[in-house]
């Protein structure tokens, strides 16, 4: 089977050796592919599932696809936990985020702490510091984050309280985007990483803003649904 580069195509999920690693069936011939997103997703990777690949070789890497979507019960869903960030990117560069469009330039990845966030605003009166995250994990209608413990996101949380506690920006925010349409509500998952819900709620506490985007992909790009409520 000849594939342009770029192109979509529909296989079947198989296993998944390791977190960054998956085995489909494509055409009748077994192939590895690329798992852009470290998260269990157990309810998501499950042999028999229709996924979508992303053919994209080269010498560089790997493996010749990345998985980046599951059709699950009729709805597809994104996986591709780069995507998120770069939706957000678009929504800031275009000023369709109404909280945030008074602004006059945006940094990505701005160092501090040791690390990065992922964008900050810059404006003649008020600066801001976003932090995006992916969410595919919903159940009975109900988004929730994350979906394997992450010590990385118990920091981020901490360290957007820090900028608001030492000054270093006016508003901070954390911006969860809901890959699939099928959420009604968001809420952390203390289940299954308790420390992260309770360094949200502090961080939120501490005037961490939070907004949560319901997306949906097609023509396989996120298109903003709408804002979603939150329970924390």
């Amino acid at each position: 089977m000849e594939l342009q580069k770029g192109e979509i195509v529909e296989a079947r999920f198989l296993s998944r050796p390791n977190r960054f690693l998956g085995v489909v069936a494509l055409e009748g011939e077994e192939f590895q592919a690329f798992i852009p997103n470290p998260g269990r997703m157990e309810e998501l990777m499950i042999r028999g599932k229709t996924v979508y690949l992303r053919h994209l070789p080269s010498p560089k890497r790997k493996t010749d696809y990345d998985l980046i979507a599951v059709k699950h019960r009729g709805i597809l869903v994104s996986i591709d936990s780069r995507l998120p960030n770069r939706f957000v990117g678009q929504l800031l560069e275009k000023k369709e985020l109404p909280s945030f469009s008074e602004y006059c330039e945006v940094k990505a990845e701005p160092s501090m702490f040791g690390g990065r966030f992922d964008f900050k605003l810059y404006s003649g009166s008020v600066d801001s510091i976003i932090e995006v995250k992916s969410c595919t994990l919903v159940n009975s209608g109900v988004a929730s984050f994350p979906d394997a413990p992450t010590k990385r996101g118990v920091r981020h949380m901490m360290h957007l309280a820090e900028v608001l506690q030492e000054g270093i920006a006016d508003r901070a925010c954390v911006i969860f985007v809901v890959q699939r349409p099928d959420a009604t509500i968001f809420t952390p998952n203390d289940r299954t990483d308790p420390e992260f819900g309770k360094a949200l709620r502090e961080a939120h506490e501490e005037g961490v803003e939070i907004m949560v985007l319901l997306t949906k992909l097609e023509n396989w790009k996120l298109r903003l649904l709408k804002e979603l409520e939150y329970e924390l």
